[in-house]
């Protein structure tokens, strides 16, 4: 990593300090954004690995990520954020609106009774990105570039 301060008092010092510290807080932020937009594609992906048409009783296996039927559950997946959640800190989320989708997620009693078996997507498009390394780079690229300024 290159950059320098040239410094020539304590005025001068304190107020680099503090725009590196402004550099980093946007550079998190963006980061935190694209982090978001990283989970909501996975889910979208995760969304999208077996479909079957509509009425027919061909839902995907217990554990597996729900089938693609309608695309409802597939478009209502979002990024809410960033927003800030104190100081340097900020929180972005990613995942279904609709109705429905926590229960695909865990499983559990539906309407009528029904029992559902999880069929996990959210989870597993978190450890995908995670372990390929892409949020990692996300961070480490956008304070790269703001500490280098």
């Amino acid at each position: 990593m290159s950059g320098s301060i040239h410094v020539t008092g304590l005025s001068q010092l304190n107020a680099a300090i503090m725009a590196m510290e402004a550099n980093v807080q946007r550079a998190t932020r963006v980061a935190t954004a694209q982090a978001g937009h990283l989970a909501e594609a996975a889910i979208k992906q995760q969304l999208t690995t077996s479909s079957h048409a509509k009425g027919t009783p061909t839902p995907s296996a217990p554990g597996e990520p729900p089938s693609l039927v309608s695309g409802a559950l597939r478009r209502s997946t979002k990024v809410v954020g960033p927003i800030p959640v104190g100081f340097g800190r900020w929180l972005a989320e990613a995942g279904p609106t609709a109705v429905y989708g926590r229960i695909q997620e865990l499983g559990g009693t539906a309407g009528r009774g029904a029992e559902l078996p999880p069929r996990p997507y959210v989870q597993p498009a978190y450890e995908q990105i995670v372990a390929s390394g892409a949020v990692s780079r996300t961070y480490h690229l956008a304070w790269r570039a703001a500490l280098s300024h």
